[in-house]
């Protein structure tokens, strides 16, 4: 039984008498049938320090002793090169650009939802801020252009799942197909490269901040900003809320039509930045750009913890889902393993995850 603003409530008999708060807990009165029991709440083990947080926490840790087992892994087989600062560097700066569309995708997927677009969309983006028309206003028209494009999609989405009342499988996945043959039709299929020096400058190890790239800092941002925003605003509780029991969540008073639009559109901003940091890293934008992003940000998604059903997930889970697939295809490529056998590995990762998963909820 909930209390506020300090009361201590009172507890009834079964004759209708009352106990004060001075009373023993658990005492009866004349012609009870005996003493009441506290019923633990439905809810107690999403508590953040329930079982549900203890839960997160232990798979958190779990993907971070798989990342320094990977790390050994590198130091055993290719000290030399893994260890070096400039693949450190590396690792980090190819996990921020796929990063940031998870951090998009994880929110979508907790809210109750899936996002197939994201690559189409990063695509799309790359191209349009690479026109010549574009960088004829230089980098702030080139970032303008990409957050923009990823926004309207992401708009399209919403709409479409929101107010359209959509599957939201079935929406994105003729965004995909859209933005993709969009992408195609503007850059008629050339890679269309960036001349705007600022742009080129921030890929640049000059640009560098004590050692680390723009690139990763910006990643490092939208990751914090992200972790706030789920767990520390009411945004953050409607999307779980949303996710978790549509119907509850209306009846409380959300409004999951906005909410789930509002998320839509995240994913889609989130695009639109991973688009310019592509743009940065590759000093280009072509419609081939973002292949498999979105099966890469939901499986990152899945090992960090995020059920796919919705109302639960981490940003941190998924930018730690990120690393590992990361650095496994950084040491495959070190070792010089075959690219089928690299998804072969991630296959087996992402089963595994669902396997936990499920045996998880089952418990």
């Amino acid at each position: 039984m909930n209390t506020s603003e300090g009361r201590v409530p009172l507890a009834k008999s079964a004759r209708g008498d009352t106990a004060g708060p001075g009373d023993p807990q658990g005492a009866t009165t004349p012609g009870a049938s005996g003493p009441r029991k506290e019923r633990p709440s439905r809810h107690a083990s999403a508590r953040p320090g329930g079982r549900l947080g203890a839960r997160l926490d232990l798979r958190n840790l779990s993907l971070l002793g798989v990342l320094a087992a990977l790390v050994v892994v590198g130091a055993l087989t290719e000290p030399e090169q893994f260890l070096s600062v400039q693949n450190l560097q590396l690792v980090l700066t190819q996990a921020s650009v796929i990063g940031v569309v998870t951090v998009g995708v994880t929110f979508v997927i907790i809210g109750g939802g899936i996002d197939l677009s994201v690559g189409a969309m990063v695509a799309l983006a790359t191209v349009w801020a690479t026109t010549l028309a574009t960088q004829e206003y230089g980098a702030a028209g080139i970032l303008f252009c990409a957050l923009a494009v990823g926004l309207a999609c992401g708009l399209v989405n919403g709409l479409l799942v929101s107010f359209g009342s959509m599957v939201p499988f079935i929406a994105t996945l003729a965004m995909l197909a859209s933005a993709r043959g969009l992408a195609l039709q503007i850059s008629e299929g050339r890679t269309q490269i960036v001349t705007v020096e600022p742009v080129l400058e921030l890929g640049q190890r000059d640009a560098y901040v004590l050692g680390v790239p723009p690139i990763v800092l910006v990643f490092a941002a939208v990751t914090a900003i992200g972790w706030l925003v789920l767990n520390r605003t009411t945004f953050g509780r409607r999307t779980v809320a949303v996710g978790g029991n549509p119907e509850a969540a209306r009846l409380a008073g959300i409004d999951v039509r906005r909410q789930r639009l509002m998320l839509y559109l995240l994913s889609g901003l989130c695009c639109g930045i991973a688009a310019f940091l592509l743009i940065v890293l590759t000093g280009s934008g072509q419609n081939t750009n973002g292949n498999l992003y979105e099966l890469d940000a939901i499986a990152a998604a899945i090992i960090g913890g995020t059920l796919l059903s919705g109302g639960r997930g981490t940003i941190t889970g998924s930018v730690l889902g990120v690393l590992v697939f990361t650095t496994i295809t950084n040491l495959f490529a070190l070792n010089n393993l075959e690219t089928a056998v690299q998804q072969i590995a991630k296959g087996a990762i992402i089963v595994a995850a669902v396997l936990i998963q499920r045996k998880g909820r089952t418990s």
